[in-house]
């Protein structure tokens, strides 16, 4: 009897899943073919295909299992992977290389990244100037277009867009995950606040330089994107700069304290996402009455947004970025997705299912073309 019951219960638990996951294979079929699917070219018709496939898969799986940080993981994982091989692919057809050159910079031929927005504020509120030589609308990685996106994710999801969306994220998310157990287990919380001191700084420096100083002296992003061409001692540091701290933030840290140490530390991006939590739609709830206060969700949170105080409290930190982590974790399910407004603890199913809608949809739309043509690329070696 006990086993009919189950098999009953997996089948509706299945049938519902199903439905919940309709709305968003519909919808990505047709942001990902434009509502004219062609197929005439064997590889990009394969490669739209599976990723179609696989992404929808990944969604129907986190209603199907409850699970979210897992599923979420795995995409936004392949998605930075994908859109750095991208990004150097269209360099080097473009360019030959990796690196770029003064004559690339006069002529505004860099792709934009969202890492800049923050040093082009106060240029251009007083300057009236884009101090990053790329193209405005038209042409590769714009401007505009880039800008436009990130806002409305911002808007949106809050710093979410750091578990969702952002280009990098994946990198120190996927090192965080190679180690079942941290080998380093105290970090101070004071880290959690430097984005803050780097936002002042590189906006600041921004804009007595007119230069975003970011970009060109610190981002360890520089080391799996594009680059200054290696032509004198400056150059010669930045390089090592961008090297050292791809392998310290994005790499060994990561590995060693299973925390997402790039993001936390230093992103200037993400402080202000972090600020953008305040007046998202989307937050993450602790239901008090089912707390258990075991803080399992406190050791596994990967950006330091939970503290033993916090939960004790019933609080959760503008640090967080949404992504599941410790909602997957919690055994008494007391820690959820929410609405702002809504109580604690009320309209859980509700809440989470609308996020996932909307966080979901972003990343799969946002990431399935650098997807798409990272697996083209794959099958054109095999065809």
């Amino acid at each position: 009897m006990d086993n009919i019951l189950t098999i009953v219960g997996m089948q509706k638990s299945f049938g519902k899943s199903l439905l919940y996951s309709l709305p968003m294979f519909l919808i990505s079929f047709m942001f990902l073919t434009g509502g004219r699917p062609d197929f005439s070219n064997p590889a990009s018709g394969i490669a739209l295909m599976v990723v179609f496939l696989f992404v929808n898969l990944l969604y129907f799986l986190m209603h199907y299992t409850g699970k979210t940080d897992r599923f979420r993981a795995v995409l936004f994982i392949i998605f930075a992977l994908s859109l750095s091989y991208t990004l150097i692919h269209n360099m080097l057809e473009v360019r030959k290389s990796m690196s770029f050159n003064q004559a690339d910079i006069l002529e505004c031929k860099i792709p934009f990244c969202h890492l800049v927005i923050p040093m082009m504020l106060l240029p251009a509120a007083f300057t009236k100037s884009i101090i990053f030589p790329g193209s405005i609308i038209g042409g590769f990685a714009n401007i505009s277009a880039m800008v436009v996106l990130w806002l409305g994710a911002t808007l949106v999801l809050g710093r979410g867009f750091c578990s969702w969306g952002c280009f990098y994220g994946g990198w120190d998310d996927g090192f965080s995950r190679v180690r079942k157990r941290r080998a380093i287990k105290q970090i101070s919380d004071l880290w959690k606040w430097m984005p803050f001191a780097v936002l002042l700084m590189v906006m600041l420096t921004a804009a007595l330089s007119l230069t975003p100083t970011y970009c060109s002296w610190i981002c360890p992003f520089k080391a799996v994107t594009e680059f200054e061409q290696v032509t004198s001692v400056e150059s010669a540091t930045k390089a090592g700069i961008f090297l050292s701290l791809f392998g310290g933030l994005v790499v060994v840290l990561p590995v060693m304290t299973r925390k997402r140490t790039q993001c936390s530390f230093l992103c200037p991006l993400g402080a202000i996402s972090s600020l953008s939590n305040k007046i998202t739609p989307f937050t993450v709830k602790i239901d008090k009455t089912a707390c258990t206060e075991c803080y399992k969700c406190v050791e596994v949170c990967p950006l330091f947004a939970l503290s033993k105080e916090g939960i004790k409290e019933g609080e959760v930190s503008l640090f967080c970025s949404k992504c599941g982590k410790c909602i997957d974790a919690c055994p008494k399910k007391a820690i959820h997705y929410g609405i702002r407004g809504i109580p604690a603890g009320t309209m859980k199913n509700f809440s989470r299912n609308l996020f996932l809608f909307v966080s979901f949809l972003f990343m799969a739309v946002f990431s399935s073309g650098p997807i798409i043509n990272t697996l083209q690329g794959v099958l054109k070696l095999i065809f």
